[in-house]
């Protein structure tokens, strides 16, 4: 693999890296890897870098300020409770999707759940965050 072809590295324009801090890389990364089919990208104790589908996870370490942050102490989520972002995974077939990364460890809290325009369901990673996974059904008929 060259990782050097899954580098977000945008020819025209910008693409989206996700940035989550985190208490432990080796454990995220191994989650976004192991799990959902991620590939690592850069890796070291401090941060990894995973490509995952067509987006990229940034997992930092938690941390003091630094000279590009003044003033910012960033944590991962001290609560799992209190909800401020979530990350939204959207799939095609959310039902094996459910199956393939239960029996990988995800920890799902509650079963793919029909809401009429999508199916969807919520698990976290292993520093609490929410990840959405959905797969559209009724949604794509108000395009048309």
């Amino acid at each position: 693999m060259n990782r050097r072809d899954h580098f977000p590295h945008p020819d025209a324009g910008f693409l989206v890296v996700h940035q989550l801090t985190v208490r432990d890389c080796a454990r995220s990364r191994d989650f976004y890897r192991d799990v959902l089919g991620g590939v690592v990208v850069m890796d070291s104790p401090s941060f990894s870098l995973v490509q995952l589908a067509n987006g990229w996870v940034a997992l930092g370490r938690a941390a003091a300020a630094v000279s590009d942050q003044p003033g910012l102490d960033v944590q991962p989520p001290a609560d799992p409770s209190r909800l401020d972002s979530f990350m939204n995974l959207r799939v095609a077939d959310i039902a094996a999707c459910y199956e393939e990364w239960r029996a990988k460890g995800a920890e799902f809290l509650t079963p793919p759940i029909d809401r009429g325009g999508e199916i969807r369901c919520y698990m976290r990673d292993p520093d609490g965050y929410l990840i959405e996974v959905g797969q559209s059904t009724g949604l794509l008929a108000g395009l048309e």
